[in-house]
């Protein structure tokens, strides 16, 4: 940006370093900028749906005064202040894919509106700079040209004659701003030094430009900092709210006198800030001031109790204030007493703003206990749960009550694994750097199972005495070995957490090693997945018409995600076309009709064996009617949810494929193969195992997984460009659906495939006893995969809550622990809505059944007087 840093070198501009408070997304970084309040993490979900901004604000304050103001950019300012402008012209900034565009609808408005001379205020919102970082990082070959273009900008603006020394409009301000930075993957919404610094530049006419040097970027201010500064240059209130310091730097036109007084209103107003959260605070300034003999030359330190520290603060910079006005002095002496006024005035400022902004954090304890109170007993239920259901898998098989107080070494450790992370939550590195603890706790846990696989082999003269056994325990052996590859390759494919993402990994090679390699790992993943998928299906014992028909149409769906990664995702920076968003939205169609076609058709085409149909003669006992059907019921929830759940897995990954970024293609076919491999080895017969570890496995699994593609605990990692894909107007619900999509695509693939679970897990109930109720049948296959995810989530978010509240003081609660609980939310609601589906696909393929049942109770009974008759 050559002009801008002539502007720079030549003291025509102040440039600073405006520390944006975390979340760094754009609607509460336009909120502090104009209202100098400190938002929540609450505003990163309100940024998907901005509603009108009612606080005390800059914009408010000039529209009461009877400023004309006009708008053209992010559509966010709209939505902040629906009613304030008087020309305007919204785009949105959610489209990240269009880097042109958004800045041509901003850039043709300029030269019309800088020949009218009927506002007092113009706000140009340029999106294309956060666009290109989305889609390419901080060194997209995009970025070059597009800050030369913002450079031009910013020249057309200042070479204007309303910036010149003849204007007739009064003096003008340029003031250029970023509402945040990025990361060097181009994303934001954490607090690294990356997403926080931003720029805040003022821009004078060349009359009015500072006489001291001002030729590099000034030291750090606060992006809060903005609105008192403005205020105060426009003479206008400082909105109540702020909690922000007015930039001295900026105000050097004004007197001593003058900038005394803004420093004392910047003062007035914090003071009442402090009083309304402190009720115990009163200051009493003495009229004389300090003699100037004694206490004016320094500004002595103040300590006790927060309420006295403050007064002392305010004290002293209120009396120097007063001597300073009164002071007859000679020129120097009352040129030392200013600059200890203006020190002393700084001390209270920056101690109340740093106070003020901690304190944002603090809520009501008595109610948030009680909140938290109420989870507790909800975890508690669960659990209480889950032990009733190991106590009673126990008695199933036959085991005593020594079996049941005694733990195996993988039930031990999955407890020890929750346990451990409930400890961890309490650290602000272990948060930062959650995903080693999955990968390795993840891995552990395989290790155990291997060696319980080992220790069951047959040995010796064994072999030939149980081959078939001893092939059942190297099918085990090789599908626990497939989990541990897959999921090391996993690991390696991105360096996640804070500390440690410069470090090289497979994702950083492939986009280092260009598009075709990309590209080529793309292709190759959308062909496994699909080949997987044509193998899944054609084991179902259902109808073969059927089977093949669901071959036919994931292998259609599988072309089609193949050819958008071909013709439409050749270029990375290609802007979104109509036929990229068509494609994807017949991709969405054709996966939602086969997933739905297959859940609402397959429980009736199954067949159910009825006495009838499973007589071999005449002769045979239809008192076995009642065992025939329930057989027959368990049989048909197998095949079923055998073919719901693969349906469910194909389909999410084939989804996840298309809208994930090119480096994340081959992980989302390794979770699809450690799945598979995970029911293989649970389907297997072979030593004794709990339910519960095998779907805590499974949990384990899908948030190893959730860090393997890319995930921390921080906003920054979440990815906005493939939250528009498909869609062809700006939609709220759609638009976080999607992006809800991709950020938990592994937690919600592995709880897609508890209905695959269900499947395989109801083949041991064969066996048993056949007299179960319809409700007893449900909780054998249901109450285990259903409980689990809900238990470990549950505990977890009650931890993490205790955690959060305990931690509210905490110099990282906003850098850290607010992102992550805003993720353990998140990750409860995915659980919620995975074991919804699950017990709604389960409960509809029981109730078909039952249905299908009563309706040939008829052909039962008669056949049943048929073979009494004979």
């Amino acid at each position: 940006m050559p002009y801008t840093r002539s502007l720079l070198a030549n003291g025509m501009a102040t440039g600073y370093h405006a520390k944006a408070a975390p979340p760094t997304v754009t609607m509460p970084r336009l909120k502090a900028m104009v209202s100098g309040a400190i938002g929540g993490f609450l505003d990163v979900a309100l940024n998907f749906n901005t509603q009108a901004f009612l606080d005390d604000n800059l914009l408010g304050q000039f529209f009461r005064i009877g400023w004309k103001m006009t708008m053209f950019g992010d559509e966010t300012w709209l939505k902040l202040f629906p009613k304030l402008f008087t020309r305007k012209d919204g785009v949105s900034s959610f489209f990240v894919k269009d880097t042109i565009v958004v800045d041509l609808n901003v850039s043709r408005h300029m030269p019309e509106e800088l020949n009218r001379d009927d506002w007092h205020l113009m706000i140009l919102h340029y999106l294309g700079l956060d666009h290109v970082g989305h889609i390419g990082g901080r060194k997209s070959v995009l970025m070059p040209p597009k800050l030369r273009e913002m450079d031009d900008v910013i020249k057309m603006i200042h070479l204007d004659s309303i910036l010149s020394n003849d204007s007739k409009q009064g003096d003008t301000l340029l003031l250029v701003v970023s509402d945040h930075g990025m990361t060097e993957s181009g994303n934001h919404g954490g607090s690294s030094y990356e997403e926080t610094d931003s720029l805040a530049l003022f821009i004078y006419p060349s009359s009015k430009a500072p006489s001291d040097d001002v030729s590099v970027i000034k030291d750090t201010m606060n992006q809060v900092d903005i609105a008192p500064t403005l205020a105060l240059l426009f003479g206008v209130p400082i909105p109540m709210n702020n909690v922000g310091v007015i930039v001295v730097d900026c105000l050097l036109s004004l007197t001593d006198g003058q900038l005394l007084r803004a420093l004392e209103l910047n003062s007035w107003q914090l003071l009442r800030l402090l009083k309304a959260q402190l009720p115990g605070l009163s200051c009493v300034v003495s009229a004389s001031g300090y003699p100037a003999d004694t206490r004016w030359s320094k500004v002595s330190l103040c300590s006790g109790t927060v309420e006295e520290m403050f007064c002392c603060l305010y004290s002293k910079a209120a009396s120097l204030h007063t001597f300073w006005k009164s002071s007859t002095t000679s020129r120097s002496d009352s040129g030392l007493h200013y600059n200890h006024t203006v020190n002393a005035y700084h001390d209270f400022l920056m101690t109340a703003s740093e106070w003020l902004t901690r304190k944002v954090t603090d809520k009501p304890f008595g109610q948030l206990a009680f909140g938290i109170l109420a989870m507790v007993l909800s975890s508690l239920v669960f659990l209480r749960l889950l032990f009733c259901l190991r106590i009673e898998e126990c008695l199933k098989e036959n085991q005593g009550c020594a079996e049941m107080k005694s733990w195996s070494l993988e039930e031990i450790f999955v407890v020890v694994v929750v346990v451990f992370l409930v400890v961890s939550m309490g650290s602000s590195s272990m948060v930062e750097e959650e995903q080693y603890i999955w990968h390795f706790l993840t891995a552990t846990l395989f290790w155990i199972i291997i060696r319980k696989v080992m220790k069951s082999l047959p040995l010796g003269d064994q072999d030939r005495l149980n081959k078939s056994s001893y092939n059942s325990r190297f099918s085990q052996l090789c599908s626990i070995l497939v989990m541990l590859i897959c999921g090391r390759i996993i690991r390696a494919w991105h360096q996640g957490g804070v500390n440690w993402t410069h470090l090289p990994d497979i994702s950083k090679w492939l986009t280092q090693a260009g598009r075709s390699q990309e590209k080529a790992i793309r292709v190759l993943s959308v062909i496994s997945v699909t080949s997987l998928s044509l193998l899944a299906f054609s084991k179902s014992r259902l109808n073969k018409l059927f089977s093949n028909l669901l071959q036919f149409f994931f292998l259609l769906s599988g072309y089609l995600v193949l050819q958008h990664v071909m013709i439409h995702q050749d270029d990375e920076f290609l802007v979104s076309g109509h036929g990229a968003t068509f494609m994807a939205q017949i991709i969405y169609a054709v996966l939602s009709i086969v997933t739905c076609f297959t859940v609402l058709a397959s429980p009736w085409l199954s067949p159910v064996t009825t006495c009838k149909e499973s007589a071999s003669n005449r002769q045979l006992d239809c008192s076995q009617s009642v065992k025939n059907r329930m057989i027959s019921l368990s049989k048909g929830l197998n095949e079923s949810a055998y073919l719901t759940g693969w349906a469910y897995v194909i389909s999410w990954s084939l989804l996840q494929l298309l809208l994930q970024k090119p480096s994340n293609s081959m992980p989302v076919f390794l979770l699809l193969l450690q799945i598979s491999a995970a029911m293989t080895y649970f389907s297997s017969n072979g030593a004794y195992r709990k339910s519960w570890v095998e779907v805590s496995a499974l949990y384990f699994i899908g948030m190893a997984g959730h860090f393997g593609l890319g995930n921390s605990n921080t906003l920054a990692t979440i990815d906005v460009a493939g939250a528009f894909m498909g869609i062809s107007s700006h939609s709220t619900v759609l638009s976080g659906i999607l992006m809800l999509c991709i950020t938990y695509a592994s937690p919600i693939l592995v709880l897609l495939s508890l209905t695959m679970y269900v499947s395989l897990k109801n083949e041991s109930y064969y066996g048993l006893d056949h007299t179960l109720d319809f409700g007893l049948l449900l909780k054998t296959v249901l109450a285990v995969p259903f409980l689990v995810p809900l238990g470990i989530n549950s505990v977890l978010l009650v931890a993490y809550t205790i955690v959060l509240l305990q931690m509210r003081n905490h110099l990282f609660i906003w850098s850290v622990f607010s992102p992550k609980y805003l993720y353990v939310c998140a990750t409860t609601a995915c659980v919620y809505i995975g074991t919804f589906i699950l017990t709604a696909n389960v409960l509809y393929i029981s109730l078909v059944y039952t249905l299908r049942r009563k309706r040939m109770s008829e052909v039962v009974q008669t056949t049943e007087r048929e073979v009494i008759d004979q």
